[in-house]
């Protein structure tokens, strides 16, 4: 007997294999997927064609019905077994089983080839093509328990095989009572002829009814591989039936129609684990595994726990008990007796169905009991949390709203049901959030599961629909909801935000404000600026900024204290908010400096706005310069303001850094004013910036030199000292005076205090030399009194450096300039003290430009007192200023002290200073800075002209009449200690 060459198809769906490998043909596009079903539908219908045709002659088809069968079953054996060992996987035992099967089924039709085509005469029966036949099914069924989805307990199990024998009991009752029955009844045949005949229909029988049991259970994979098993399944199993019948068992030869049907169902197993069209993402995992969950959009699965079937699964028992009763009632048709197997295996099926409906009936009592507990906890869960869940029909009414909406909203779940959504959205946000729903609705499920929408939701409070009460009270809330889709309709997960978004708008708030004076600060104003300048249109009257700067401040924080310092600036603060325009900005930018926009107006002439812009400006100064009232008090400060207008193009930096400029000219030019920005001010402050640059590479580069100023006795015309003053030769040849690139240097401390130490040790370093070639005038070095306080130029530091030049402490006199009275007096006397103990000679530079000097005087050891340039260029022209003059010259005299007159340019000062008691003079009535050279020629020489003096002789042996100093010393004098001052 011919056995079936049939096999099981493959149980998956569309993905890739398990274990995350493209199911797929090599290749894996479509085209070469149409390419294999094209060619498989060209062999399958050229064997037809042939067996139809009778193959030309019997030899020919002799060899293709048994080696074309054997030929065909290898190809789908190979097939397996190259799919299984490529991709490793769960299932890959299963493929490796379904290799074996269907090479059974290539052995056992090769064996009936040999008997047939080589041997030419009649297979026996039984042969050794039975043993392969009967070895295929068992490889088969076991493939098929592999590929399934195994259950997960006792119950499932108990169903399985209860499924398994309703329908193997049916099938067996029905091919009893047609055709098996007759089979074993045939008289003369051997006991093993006749096992073997009910052996392949029952196999078969066991085989379709794994195949039905499972498929319903199967694994989440391929369903093109699903589809094609199975109908290579089915049109094996069909073509066995046929074999077995008797319409075909005894008329049955090789190479007939039949083994088409055989030849096909090879070659749809060989495809079958190939025919995915393209590789997926991993399977998901089986219901019940570690970690699955149902996808998102879709119905979860059902408990992992409970049997899980079909609805044609569901009708499996009663099909079964239909098939056992058409088998009773075909022996009732036929007039026969009804036989005893029949009745046996009705009777098995009929008690496995009332079992298998017993377990559903448990199962469903169980499913109900676990339903009941799970809605109960939904509901509690829903009812009890914080949220508020509504759903929303696909009309926008509200259908469900959980009963957290009266603690949320202050309304009743039941008043707000039946409720248009629409209606309780606040009509600012409503648009948006139509926009954002219909977008969430027009996006695949799979791609955007959920969204997120926050708008204003009208609380139980009421409130009008003014979107003025957005941010604060008004009966709105503001809400934010997860939104599901349900049905047609949406899922709202909301919760109340508003405290939050408060939280936020505080945090805003503060971050774009000062929290002294809740103005804007630098970063809003900023963009304020850019704001205004990138809406402003062409032809319309420029933006303008102003920049204001308290004069004063500083000494309203040293006098009163920063707290008064704050009240102060919360004041001003209020002061400009008040004066400029409702569309206007006022910003405080940091520390007494403020800022404010003046926003442009659209068709106003240039020069009207720039006058109307001062005007403002000039109010806003005499606003700011009026007195503050502050712990009964009245403090004043005054305002400078710098104004910048845009101009086309201009970035909001560019603007700033203008107003910047031009509040810092009005501030130089004497403070408390109002500076319009002009294009040279940025010319300054570039050349600034650049001298500023090549100052701090300037000392190391040895561009600074050192001149000296004689300063001569009026009494007799000699050089008493010489003056330092450096000068800077820049690398580009350009000679810079100190009143040029001081100013500079004074405002990094840095690079004044390097500039000084470098001028005191070139100083002391060219005297010392000058000493060596026979030239013994002093020399002297102007220091700002906050220098001589500073650590690096100590009495030590003054000491370690006469020391390593050799100059005598008394060739050096120290100019104390810049006498701050903020400065302690008593650690800078303490310091004046050691120095002069020392032998260095102190000079009271500026003398007479303020109360600051007669205080110097006053508590300070000095030798000599330089007079305030400013003393000296009027002294001949002014008699007020002469008799000033005069009467200070007249105290230096009575503190026993030297005097020099600084800034002698004309003989008509040196002869009013000389008939006024002053003893020295430098300027250019006798000699400019000299150089080296000319400093040494200029001391080698006997003597200036003093105009109004007449000749002295100058005595030998050292000596020198009273009150003319010989040339290279100071007359010696008294200590400033020892001078009785009178009280002041």
């Amino acid at each position: 007997m011919r056995a079936p060459a049939s096999a099981p198809g493959v149980l998956v769906e569309r993905g890739p294999a398990a274990g995350g490998a493209p199911c797929g043909p090599p290749g894996g596009d479509g085209v070469a997927g149409a390419r294999g079903q094209l060619v498989l539908a060209l062999l399958c219908g050229g064997y037809a064609t042939g067996a139809l045709l009778g193959w030309g002659s019997e030899k020919l088809a002799l060899v293709m019905g048994d080696f074309g069968l054997s030929a065909a079953a290898l190809v789908a054996a190979v097939s397996c077994f190259r799919y299984g060992r490529a991709h490793g996987s769960p299932f890959r035992p299963a493929w490796m089983l379904f290799a074996l099967s269907s090479a059974m089924a290539a052995c056992g039709n090769a064996v009936w080839g040999w008997y047939e085509v080589v041997l030419g005469r009649p297979v026996p029966d039984p042969s050794l093509a039975d043993v392969f036949f009967l070895l295929f099914a068992p490889p088969a069924i076991v493939g098929l328990l592999v590929l399934a989805k195994r259950p997960v307990n006792r119950a499932e199990w108990v169903c399985l095989a209860l499924d398994s024998w309703l329908i193997a009991g049916s099938l067996l009752t029905l091919s009893w009572s047609l055709a098996l029955a007759h089979t074993a009844r045939v008289d003369g045949e051997s006991v093993v002829r006749a096992a073997l005949s009910l052996a392949y229909p029952l196999l078969d029988i066991v085989l379709v009814s794994m195949v039905l049991a499972l498929h319903f259970r199967r694994s989440r994979v391929n369903r093109t591989a699903v589809h094609t098993a199975v109908a290579a399944l089915a049109l094996t199993v069909l073509c066995d039936a046929l074999f077995t019948s008797p319409l075909l068992r005894d008329t049955y030869s090789s190479g007939q129609l039949l083994d088409a049907g055989w030849f096909a169902g090879s070659l749809l197993l060989a495809y079958a684990p190939w025919s995915a069209r393209r590789a997926a993402g991993p399977p998901p995992p089986e219901p019940g595994a570690p970690g699955s969950r149902a996808p998102r959009g879709e119905r979860p699965q059902r408990h992992p726990g409970r049997p899980t079937a079909g609805s044609l699964a569901a009708l499996t028992p009663y099909l079964a008990a239909g098939v056992c009763t058409l088998s009773i009632l075909y022996f009732f048709v036929e007039g026969r007796r009804v036989d005893r197997f029949v009745v046996l295996t009705g009777c098995t099926v009929v008690l496995a169905l009332v079992v298998r409906q017993g377990i559903m009936l448990l199962d469903n009592i169980a499913l109900t009991q676990e339903l009941a507990e799970k809605e109960n906890h939904f509901r509690s869960l829903v009812q009890s949390s914080s949220d508020v869940i509504m759903i929303a029909d696909p009309e926008g009414v509200l259908r469900y709203v959980s009963p957290a909406a009266s603690g949320v909203y202050g309304r009743d779940a039941e008043e707000l049901m039946g409720t248009e959504l629409s209606a309780l959205i606040h009509p600012d946000d409503l648009g948006q959030v139509v926009h954002e729903v219909r977008r969430f609705l027009a996006a695949p499920p799979s791609e955007e599961p959920t969204t997120r929408i926050e708008c204003r939701f009208r609380s139980g409070g009421g409130g009008t629909l003014r979107s003025g009460d957005a941010e604060s009270g008004g009966g709105w809330l503001h809400v934010e909801s997860t939104v599901n889709r349900h049905e047609g309709g949406l899922i709202f997960n909301s919760r109340d935000v508003t405290e939050r978004v408060r939280l936020q708008a505080q945090l805003q708030h503060n971050a774009e404000h000062d929290p002294l004076t809740d103005l804007p600060n630098r970063a809003l104003f900023t963009q304020r600026v850019r704001q205004a300048l990138a809406g402003r249109r062409s032809g319309d009257s420029g933006t303008a900024v102003l920049f204001i700067d308290l004069d004063g401040f500083k000494g309203v924080n040293d006098r009163l204290g920063h707290q008064a310092g704050d009240e102060l600036l919360v004041q001003a603060a209020c002061r400009l908010q008040e004066s400029v325009r409702a569309g206007d900005t006022a910003a405080r930018l940091g520390g007494d400096e403020f800022a404010a926009l003046i926003a442009g107006d659209a068709g106003q002439d240039p020069a009207a706005r720039e006058f109307q812009v001062h005007e403002i400006a000039d109010r806003l100064r005499l606003t700011l310069s009026q007195p503050y009232r502050i712990d009964g008090a009245d403090v004043r400060v005054a305002a400078s303001i710098g104004v910048a207008f845009a101009e086309p193009g201009i970035t909001a930096g560019d603007l700033l850094r203008n107003a910047d400029l031009a509040m810092y000219r009005a501030k130089a030019g004497g403070k408390n004013r109002v500076e319009l920005y002009a294009p040279q001010m940025q010319a300054e402050a570039v050349r600034r910036t650049a001298l500023d640059t090549r100052l701090r590479t300037a000392l190391h580069d040895g561009e600074f030199a050192l001149l000296h100023q004689p300063v001569v006795d009026l009494a007799t015309g000699r050089v008493a000292a010489v003056a330092a003053q450096a000068r800077w030769r820049s690398a580009q040849g350009i000679l810079f005076t100190p009143a040029e690139f001081l100013r500079v240097a004074d405002d990094a401390g840095e690079r004044t205090a390097e500039l000084g130490r470098w001028m005191l040790e070139e100083a002391v370093a060219q005297a010392a030399e000058r000493r060596r070639h026979g030239h013994r005038a002093p020399v002297s070095v102007r220091v700002p009194a906050r220098r001589l306080l500073d650590r690096s130029l100590s009495v030590g530091t003054v000491e370690t450096l006469l020391g390593r030049h050799g100059l005598p402490a008394g060739s050096l006199v120290l100019e104390l300039a810049d006498s701050d009275p903020r400065l302690s007096f008593d650690e800078l006397e303490q310091r004046l003290v050691a120095l002069r103990r020392l032998g260095v000679r102190v000079a009271l530079d500026g003398f007479g430009s303020g109360y600051a000097a007669i205080n110097a005087l006053r508590r300070l050891p000095v030798d000599i007192l330089r007079l305030d340039r400013g003393l000296v260029e009027g002294v001949v022209e002014s008699a007020r200023l002469h008799k000033i003059t005069s009467g200070l010259l007249r105290i230096a005299g009575d503190l026993g002290l030297h005097s020099v007159a600084e800034g002698v340019d004309v003989p008509e000062q040196v002869t009013a200073l000389r008939a006024m008691g002053c003893t020295h003079a430098q300027g250019t009535a006798f000699s400019g800075p000299l150089d080296e050279h000319r400093l040494r020629r200029a001391l080698a020489r006997e003597a200036y002209p003093v105009p109004g003096a007449e000749p002295r002789p100058v005595l030998t042996g050292g000596s020198v009449p009273a009150r003319v100093v010989p040339s290279g010393s100071l007359p010696s004098m008294r200590s400033h200690n020892e001078t009785r001052v009178p009280p002041t």
